[in-house]
């Protein structure tokens, strides 16, 4: 059995190994690569349920109807992230955050890869939107702890000061992966015909997340692991005779795990619809059979991606304002816009004018995709205690994505065939985003607490690390 002297030295290692400057570049590359890969996949999955998977796999629907169960794939993904990030949030918490990140890297871009693979509709029949959804559920096991795992490795790694900018580069890697879907994508529609794009174009682009796979395969085995984790296991002898992580989380942090989930519900759900639904609806409501010609379908494809590019840069600025001016008071002002914005964006989608369609999803992006997610990397790993912080961001994030992101595709496309009208979507929108804001005001500042602290975060802690 290791004395007192041993394990400081340890954890003292553990700390100068993690802190070291090439840690550090290869903790917020691996971050930033990996969520990279999920939101790659994402990416791409949202955009071909919009653009390709109504006639691959549902030619005999029509379009709005084909969407509808397209998503349906869409929120299997979601269904499935909340099992996913139980079982690896638990070993996380158990062998460390750097076995999960390499692990769920592998099994969700093997999935993506498999997708490129399955056969059309018109080839096996019914068997084609089976195997295309048996793969959506691996891609969500794979996901389920990926940001969550990211994002809590991070903000444990880096120094207190720097931990909003950061941690942020996760999730503008997250906009970076749409940016390289969405680019890949684009880059297929301009020089292939639609036929072409239709019958096996689309298909390259799932089978280059490979690619991507080996590359952020290769960043994550160099890493060091978290050293608020390493010191967690050499201070606390009976750690290993405690109930698992995820019963102390449901135990003592459960009030938190709502609160958490709840300020996640509103970014989340205008998040992805924002980046998959705003494509449904630009090319069912508003491009009208004949209309063509005046807004090529292709089009919505380069406003993305150019949405995109600015979620990168709207993350990472959200996350750095949020190291100045404190993660509360940047998440409200940002969820109090975005409660607001969805009127806006609607307005401008049903015009159908290009650079008005282009103003509506560069807002998207700046608040609704990006704004909240760019401070939450950093805000919710502080706002849990170090016992089971892994787990508490884990099941918080993806309870509320699949209660969010997972099904607002589907419920817009349903709004939309039930009522014809974008009302009752932007009603929706606003709602969850609300409920975000208000949850927000009765979580605590966090800004660089000590993260060593078993107990989750209490008001007044803010900054207690840049104090010691």
């Amino acid at each position: 059995m290791e004395s007192a002297a041993e394990q400081e030295s340890v954890v003292e290692q553990a700390y100068e190994d993690a802190r070291s400057k090439s840690n550090i570049r290869i903790a917020v590359a691996a971050g930033g690569v990996g969520t990279m890969l999920e939101q790659f996949d994402f990416a791409i999955y949202g955009l071909a349920a919009a653009l390709v998977f109504p006639k691959v796999f549902f030619p005999e629907a029509d379009p709005l109807a084909g969407s509808l169960m397209s998503f349906a794939g869409f929120a299997v993904g979601f269904f499935a992230r909340p099992f996913g990030g139980v079982l690896f949030s638990h070993f996380g918490e158990k062998f460390g955050r750097k076995w999960v990140l390499v692990t769920t890297l592998i099994i969700m871009g093997l999935a993506t890869f498999a997708i490129g693979l399955v056969p059309s509709y018109g080839t096996i029949g019914i068997m084609a939107p089976i195997l295309l959804f048996a793969m959506r559920l691996f891609q969500g096991l794979g996901a389920g702890a990926e940001q969550s795992g990211s994002s809590t490795l991070l903000t444990e790694t880096v120094r207190p000061g720097t931990r909003g900018r950061l941690s942020s580069t996760v999730m503008a890697g997250a906009a970076g992966g749409t940016v390289l879907g969405t680019l890949v994508f684009a880059m297929l529609q301009w020089f292939m015909t639609e036929e072409d794009f239709l019958a096996w174009g689309w298909r390259i682009v799932f089978i280059f997340s490979i690619v991507i796979t080996i590359g952020a395969w290769f960043v994550r085995r160099h890493l060091v692991e978290s050293p608020v984790f390493v010191e967690l296991q050499e201070s606390t002898a009976d750690l290993k005779k405690e109930a698992a992580p995820l019963k102390l989380a449901v135990k003592f942090g459960w009030k938190r795990i709502v609160q958490t989930a709840v300020m996640n519900w509103g970014p989340n759900t205008n998040s992805y619809t924002v980046q998959t639904f705003f494509v449904t609806f630009v090319t069912t409501g508003v491009l009208l059979s004949g209309t063509d010609e005046l807004f090529p379908r292709s089009t919505i494809t380069d406003i993305q991606l150019i949405g995109a590019v600015i979620g990168m840069i709207s993350a990472f600025a959200w996350g750095f304002l949020s190291d100045k001016f404190g993660r509360k008071p940047i998440y409200l002002l940002i969820a109090g816009v975005g409660a607001l914005l969805p009127f806006v964006y609607f307005n401008l989608l049903e015009t159908g004018v290009v650079w008005l369609v282009a103003l509506a999803v560069g807002l998207g992006y700046i608040f609704a995709a990006y704004g909240n997610v760019g401070v939450q990397t950093s805000y919710f790993p502080e706002l849990f205690g170090t016992r089971y912080r892994y787990a508490g961001v884990t099941l918080a994030r993806e309870a509320s994505a699949l209660v969010g992101g997972g099904i607002a595709p589907l419920v817009c496309s349903w709004l939309l065939l039930q009522f014809g009208t974008w009302i009752p979507l932007a009603i929706y929108m606003a709602f969850t985003m609300l409920c975000t804001f208000l949850a927000t005001i009765w979580v605590p500042e966090t800004v660089d607490r000590d993260l060593s602290l078993s107990n989750d975060a209490k008001t007044g802690e803010a900054r207690t690390a840049l104090q010691e």
